[in-house]
């Protein structure tokens, strides 16, 4: 988030006003209203960015709040056939905007000075895999849409129809927002006057952020978990919640033909399949079968050779950090229910091996070896799996201090680059990236895990947790529809190639599964 911050700024060049020496000394003698003024200017606006465009430029945006208890929020939105007259316009409402004391401010005012920086042909609504095909297309889309102005105005040339498809269409499924072409001086003397009402994408951003995390879990419980057709982690995930749920009898109903010799779970071996056997020990806890600890034992048995070695490594792993979760967790499962020490000694020679193939030097995890990219998703499989071994791996043994280690390694790098809305990215470090629905679901979980065990100081990192809770649940609409999860990601080998995997938009187990798993966890569900 640090670094993100520091290249906006260079970025922006909005003209933030006089240095600060110079304004603490003036604010003791100038009238209350002029030193308010002043004030505002030095801090300038808050700078986010929107995402990239297809040559990879920053899209940026500037926000001034507006005067406290105000809740409308005008979007000026310029640029969008490139660095034209347009652009210089919405620059200096920003400036003349920022100049007013903020209690004269009837409204938040968001500017993005600059939409289209390559000037690249737009399409509204956008079509084809956001964000490969029309990615500043994409990125002004779903970006406006989950951040819900009530007005946008558009200054300068609107050729792609813009304002029109805000107005007619449910912008990134939330709702629609009134849009108009033009901008000027007068219009926002006039707004100062009458603010624009709600947008319908305003209210259901609102609604949707007025959820407990029960009542989103009972919601994304409908569409989630309902079927283990595979035993992958996925599914497994999504069944974990739905017992915390209390739904015990639906999930051992999905998971007999595993435990009565119909099918056999281990007929593919794979590591999300490893994964996958998490639920059997979960049903192991609750009801005590051992069917169902045979097949968290069947599944951990894969880290040892025919004369009981253990391996250099849980099998499967491919160097991918996904497996610091997917063949740790089984190990310290399966040395849960059975007492066996020699699964916990696994766990962790299985942690270090990944550690040395992944851990970066500044204390976020590459993908795998043949890439050096913080991808989001590679990053929150290690939280989350460090967060689950923690949670039953014994304190007496001697790798406990050192996997706690890690983990709180893991959380405070990540808290550094934690976005000002509550999201991570696809690509945790590159500004730009686009904000990435499961590897927040994942850290958030395994940061409120942290919290609650103790782990964690609360003070730190709970305004963390609260920011990505509305985050997930502002991009959690109707029908189990999610906002940018990131599609599959095998061996990929450049930072483009993570850059442009599709966010999807719509119904997705594997991102409904890791919301399921957060909101069953900050209900408080066991």
């Amino acid at each position: 988030m640090r670094r993100a911050a520091a290249s906006l700024a260079v970025g922006l060049g909005f003209g933030l006003g006089l240095g600060l020496g110079l304004g603490l000394g003036l604010a003791l003698t100038l009238p209350l209203h002029a030193a308010e003024r002043l004030a505002a200017e030095q801090r300038g606006p808050e700078r986010v960015d929107i995402g990239l465009s297809g040559k990879g430029t920053l899209i940026e945006a500037a926000t001034v709040p507006g005067r406290p208890g105000s809740s409308a929020t005008v979007l000026i939105l310029a640029g969008l056939s490139g660095d034209d007259s347009s652009v210089s316009a919405a620059r200096a409402a920003l400036r003349s905007f920022q100049r007013e004391p903020r209690r004269r401010r009837a409204f938040r005012l968001i500017v993005i000075p600059l939409a289209n920086p390559d000037a690249a042909p737009l399409q509204f609504p956008p079509e084809g895999t956001a964000y490969r095909d029309h990615p500043e297309s994409h990125a002004l889309w779903r970006w406006i849409g989950v951040h819900a102005p009530d007005l946008v105005l558009i200054a300068g040339r609107d050729e792609a129809g813009l304002a029109a498809a805000l107005s007619s269409h449910a912008v990134a499924e939330v709702g629609r927002i009134p849009a108009r072409d033009g901008l000027a001086a007068e219009a926002l003397a006039e707004l100062d006057r009458e603010p624009p009402a709600p947008s319908e994408a305003h209210t259901e951003i609102e609604r949707r952020r007025s959820r407990t995390p029960l009542e989103l879990a009972q919601e994304l419980a409908a569409y989630y978990g309902l079927d283990f057709n595979q035993p992958i982690y996925i599914d497994a995930i999504a069944l974990i919640a739905q017992l915390r749920l209390g739904h015990l009898q639906q999930v051992e109903r999905l998971a007999e033909p595993y435990v009565d010799g119909s099918r056999n779970s281990l007929a593919r071996p794979n590591s999300l399949v490893f994964a996958g056997h998490l639920i059997f020990g979960e049903l192991a806890k609750r009801t005590r079968d051992p069917r169902y600890t045979a097949r968290v034992v069947a599944a951990a048995s894969f880290g040892f050779d025919a004369d009981g070695r253990m391996k250099e490594a849980m099998p499967f792993h491919n160097g991918f950090s996904d497996s610091l979760f997917m063949g740790t967790d089984i190990l310290v499962q399966a040395g849960a229910l059975t007492g066996q020490r020699k699964y916990f000694d696994m766990a962790a020679r299985h942690v270090a091996f990944m550690q040395k193939l992944d851990l970066r030097e500044d204390g976020l995890y590459r993908h795998h070896p043949g890439t050096d990219v913080a991808w989001g998703r590679g990053n929150a499989f290690a939280a989350i799996g460090y967060a689950f071994a923690l949670s039953d791996f014994p304190r007496d043994h001697p790798a406990y201090p050192r996997l706690l280690r890690a983990y709180r390694s893991l959380m405070a790098r990540l808290l550094d680059y934690q976005e000002p809305d509550g999201m991570w990215r696809n690509v945790i470090d590159h500004p730009g990236a686009y904000r990435e629905y499961s590897a927040t679901a994942m850290i958030a979980f395994a940061m409120a895990r942290g919290i609650e065990r103790g782990w964690l100081p609360r003070k730190r990192y709970q305004p963390a947790v609260e920011r990505a809770w509305q985050a997930v649940l502002a991009r959690t609409g109707p029908h189990g529809r999610l906002v940018n999860v990131c599609e599959s990601t095998a061996r990929a080998t450049t930072l483009q190639d993570y850059l442009h995997r599709a966010a999807l938009l719509g119904p997705d187990p594997r991102g409904g599964a890791m919301a399921l798993l957060l909101a069953t966890e900050l209900a408080g569900l066991k």
